[in-house]
């Protein structure tokens, strides 16, 4: 294991302490024994045997996921918030064959596994020691590069949560591409609050600190009062990295507003963010420009947007040095390849039209096909392996030559990649026209009275589908549709502007910042049964 390396280097900071990588690594051989009694299993490998862990956010998750990997099995991480029935649908998806749990979550965990008749094993605590010594702890990576190594579930967006399962060769391709373009070092430290079920909190956010000797500073959970706590500290380690979805940064300015009004204040929060903190990253849903500039504002920092997705980690991402251009994807990560293109059926199959084909060296654009959008697919070998369980929909997953398709609707233009939205419900077709949803949201987003805003394509007899805004008003604001479109006129094309708009108290968001915009559409504009 890389870890070894590191000895008694600082790996986790948490609400427990510090731990060193020595001491997880000790851990992990520990629970790797205690895996393998638990089911009378000898020797060390489990030949890809699924093992789900329920953990909180600190060291114990990392113990749990090096454990199972010492044992040759598959990682699959729950998340502490999702409820018995969800995580009932993972154990037996999975076809977990063992649970660990840490002490807190037993009472949750116990039932499910006791009713799916899998064992449950209880976390051992940090003092807890070895038996003996074991006689090598390293793990045969050349052999286990293409076996599965972790089962990630989808956000669950388009039908039940798929398994994604992707390999330790898969995992390897994601972190070194990150390591190379965002220029980690072990002299790194990175803030953590973000669930770790997802890959942005596993894999840009973990397992990137970890690979490096870095330091993470792990959080339970999100909180704007210590997430600012952490950037102003004065004691060592100084934060020096930031990763989070927009939604958190949304709430570190609420909090910055409400707290830091004196301008003294101000300017020591802007210098000390500037002079420890060397990079600010946000990703997993789109980062509204008023958001950006707000927090340039702020910190100084212009946040840098990237693009990934559960099945291939993280594809295109903004320079670490240069310049980053609001409301774009940037460019292909190293190893990563891109095709923007369209699909046409013939008889013989399925034909494609290549817009524009890239790789992390540039992007070539097909002579008269400037600026055309149409669906990203990518290739490379961070690409995850298979959905778990599920031929019929890995293969629909890919091209017949091999390419995924990301069902996110894409332009290459100025030198960048845009992500215009989900295919399915990020584009609305409305009158002929074709409407990115997003594109109307950084718009709208602009308004002094829109604090939040989720935009559909209601069904329309006449036009097929009209644009349709879900706000959510800032305290004390109102806003009628008239008004809207009054103000809109400055700054949108007429056929993009909402024809209808819905005010709501909140609009709902999962962990990860995402909307479920088919479930707004089935909410407000239900079928008929």
């Amino acid at each position: 294991m890389r870890a070894v390396a590191f000895g008694d280097k600082a790996a986790i900071i948490d609400q427990n302490g510090q731990h060193t990588y020595r001491e997880l690594c000790q851990r992990s051989t520990l629970l790797s024994q205690l895996i393998h009694r638990t089911l009378e299993h000898p020797g060390a490998d489990l030949k890809e045997a699924r093992i789900s862990f329920l953990c909180p956010n600190d060291a114990s998750y990392v113990v749990a996921q090096w454990a199972s990997w010492m044992s040759g099995a598959i990682a699959v991480p729950l998340y502490k918030k999702h409820p018995a029935p969800e995580l009932e649908y993972v154990i037996r998806d999975s076809e977990s064959t063992l649970v660990i749990v840490e002490d807190r979550y037993r009472e949750v965990v116990v039932p499910i596994c006791s009713k799916l008749g899998v064992p449950v094993l209880l976390m051992p605590g940090p003092d807890a020691s070895l038996e003996k010594p074991p006689a090598n702890t390293s793990l045969p990576v050349s052999e286990w590069k293409d076996r599965g190594a972790m089962i990630v579930y989808t956000s669950g967006t388009t039908g039940r949560p798929k398994g994604v399962v992707s390999t330790h060769r898969n995992l390897q391709a994601m972190v070194t591409g990150l390591i190379d373009s965002w220029g980690w070092t072990k002299e790194d430290s990175i803030l953590h609050v973000l669930p770790l079920h997802h890959v942005h909190g596993i894999v840009n956010k973990l397992l990137c600190p970890l690979w490096v000797g870095a330091t993470c500073v792990m959080l339970p959970e999100f909180s704007a009062q210590k997430v600012w706590e952490h950037f102003l500290s004065r004691s060592s380690p100084h934060i020096s990295l930031f990763m989070a979805v927009p939604t958190i940064y949304s709430k570190l300015i609420d909090y910055y507003e409400k707290h830091f009004t004196r301008p003294h204040v101000q300017d020591f929060v802007r210098a000390t963010c500037q002079a420890n903190i060397r990079l600010m990253v946000s990703g997993s849903s789109p980062l509204p420009v008023p958001v950006l500039e707000k927090w340039k504002e702020i910190t100084g920092h212009t946040l840098l947007e990237r693009y990934g997705m559960t099945e291939i980690g993280m594809a295109l991402s903004n320079p670490l040095r240069g310049l980053r251009v609001p409301g774009s994807v940037g460019t292909p990560l190293p190893g990563v390849e891109t095709r923007i293109v369209t699909e046409s059926s013939r008889r013989d199959g399925v034909s494609f039209t290549v817009y524009a084909q890239g790789n992390d060296r540039g992007t070539k654009v097909t002579p008269g096909m400037e600026n055309k959008e149409g669906e990203l697919l990518i290739k490379g070998p961070s690409v995850f392996r298979e959905y778990w369980k599920k031929p019929q929909e890995t293969k629909d997953a890919f091209t017949p030559d091999g390419w995924f398709r990301t069902g996110d609707t894409a332009v290459y233009k100025d030198g960048t990649y845009w992500i215009l939205g989900r295919t399915s419900v990020d584009i609305i077709k409305s009158g002929g026209y074709k409407i990115s949803a997003l594109e109307v949201e950084r718009h709208l987003l602009a308004h002094s009275s829109i604090a939040d805003v989720a935009v559909i394509g209601a069904p329309d007899m006449a036009w097929g589908q009209k644009v349709t805004a879900v706000v959510k008003l800032r305290q004390g604001e109102q806003l009628s549709l008239r008004e809207l479109k009054e103000w809109a006129r400055e700054f949108m094309a007429p056929y993009t502007i909402p024809a209808e708009l819905i005010l709501v108290e909140e609009i709902p968001r999962n962990q990860m910042g995402k909307i479920n915009k088919k479930q707004l559409l089935e909410h407000f504009f239900p079928s008929p049964s």
